[in-house]
């Protein structure tokens, strides 16, 4: 299939490529959930394959030329904000009393999440976070249009493949770092920074909806 694409093609990819990996590794409620699954080494790689098919599903979505639908309605927009900012504000709830407590990687390990739980909020910190969509859906999308023909879909699977990448490392990374983490203080720092950043998104939510 490579032999098969064309250098307009290759450009595109490489340009799709790019443009996902410099979205996705900002860390985001999505990413910081990974991290934290792959430092306790549970599910962590189921939770990156469903990272992983959600981005397909959305950037497909947004190549396919569903951002600008999506752009269309401010309601419902507005509402799958203040739901998602309520949830990772709560999910950042969480991170912090897990600071205060402190823990280690076996204390972690028996109260951890089940394979059902971990699946559930990936998919909620995934769908219901604005920005998730805006920068698969809209911005993807919206930047696949200035390509014609198969260098749109080009660019898409760029996207994709940097999606890809990115979650193999962050879900494999994430587990090497796991005897760091039979300290209690370490917990304390990652738990303290997962607050942080549940809580940033939260309040950056809630501020676009007030400006």
């Amino acid at each position: 299939m490579m032999e098969l694409m064309t250098s307009a093609q290759w450009g595109a990819w490489i340009q799709g490529f790019g443009m996902c990996l410099g979205l996705i590794v900002a860390i985001g409620a999505q990413n910081a959930f990974l991290l934290g699954q792959a430092v306790r080494r549970e599910h962590h790689y189921s939770v990156a394959a469903l990272c992983f098919v959600f981005d397909v599903l959305l950037i497909g979505l947004g190549v396919g030329g569903a951002g600008g639908l999506v752009s269309s309605y401010p309601v419902a927009a507005s509402v799958a904000t203040w739901a998602g900012a309520a949830f990772v504000f709560w999910y950042g709830l969480g991170s912090f009393r897990s600071a205060l407590r402190g823990g280690s990687l076996h204390a972690d390990r028996q109260q951890g999440l089940s394979l059902r739980r971990a699946l559930l909020i990936t998919t909620v910190v995934t769908l219901l976070n604005p920005q998730a969509w805006l920068d698969t859906v809209v911005l993807i999308g919206s930047l696949s249009g200035t390509f014609e023909g198969q260098a749109r879909w080009a660019f898409g699977i760029g996207a994709i493949s940097a999606s890809a990448v990115w979650f193999c490392l962050l879900s494999a990374g994430g587990a090497k770092l796991a005897p760091l983490f039979r300290r209690p203080i370490s917990w304390r720092v990652l738990d303290g920074m997962v607050c942080i950043v549940m809580w940033g998104i939260a309040f950056s939510l809630v501020r676009g909806q007030l400006v």
